[in-house]
């Protein structure tokens, strides 16, 4: 397997070797929409239409096995309705907490872009702030916080994020569901959860929603010059907030709960895009 740690490595050269590894083990010469499925939304991928390719993510370079329970370690490649146009579905991702280097986080970021996509859909399951976000509330990401304390940027390389997450896109989800609220989201690096302190903190400093994934890849995104949709799934109220204890069990559960809901959501939006 192809590693991304050594500094003289060029992470996108990597990401194109992916993409032409995708292209014969697909079929697909290129892909137009990529999905990265966080916890709890492993089953939307279902509904987004006919599966016609899937590849485990091993099969490619740079990517290391799933490392999370509700995450699944293949690359799908799905036909959109009954359209021409493709979707990568990726059923995991490196998360930052792994010790694996941002490179690693956002290698499927750059795979994609490298295979063609031109937007990119990045769920993920987050504690919610808002008590009214009941657990299985999707709700858009309209900016965030990155509290990592890391950028898959590097060098001198200046990228704007002033519109990272696109108010098109946005407004895209809103026209297939009204209802939709969007916040802000803020990363932190895991892998324990977050103290009330730690819950409050972000509340002071404008945050709705908290996590452990999502802001890098984001911010890879933009540097590759993709459109990018954020969606998180309230799986529980962040700590302080919630009157139980956190558990990843709870993640899951609330996710297969919403997946119908979410599901058909995404599919509806990714139709139109």
């Amino acid at each position: 397997m192809t590693t991304l740690e050594d500094p003289a490595t060029d992470p996108f050269e990597v990401a194109a070797a992916a993409a032409e590894r995708l292209v014969e083990l697909t079929g697909a010469s290129s892909h137009d929409v990529a999905l990265v499925l966080g916890s709890g939304w492993g089953p939307a991928g279902d509904l987004l239409g006919e599966t016609l390719a899937e590849v485990r993510t091993t099969d490619l370079p740079g990517f290391y096995p799933a490392a999370v329970a509700g995450h699944s370690g293949t690359i799908r490649s799905v036909r959109i309705g009954d359209t021409s146009r493709r979707a990568l579905v990726f059923g995991t991702r490196t998360h930052f907490y792994e010790g694996r280097g941002v490179r690693a986080v956002v290698h499927g970021v750059r795979t994609a872009a490298a295979a063609g996509c031109s937007t990119i859909v990045l769920t993920n399951g987050c504690g919610g702030l808002n008590p009214d976000w009941a657990p299985g509330t999707p709700v858009l990401i309209s900016d965030h916080l990155n509290l990592t304390a890391a950028s898959p940027v590097e060098g001198a390389t200046f990228i704007d994020l002033t519109d990272l997450y696109s108010r098109r896109l946005r407004d895209l989800c809103r026209e297939v569901d009204p209802s939709l609220a969007e916040g802000v989201y803020v990363q932190f690096r895991g892998p324990h959860y977050e103290t009330p302190a730690e819950v409050r903190m972000a509340g002071v400093l404008g945050g709705d929603l908290v996590g452990m994934s999502t802001t890098l890849e984001a911010i890879a995104a933009r540097q590759s010059g993709l459109e990018v949709l954020g969606i998180s799934l309230v799986t529980n109220l962040a700590a302080g907030i919630s009157p139980t204890p956190l558990d990843h069990a709870e993640v899951l559960e609330t996710g297969r709960a919403a997946a119908q809901r979410c599901g058909r959501m995404l599919a509806d939006v990714v139709r139109r895009l």
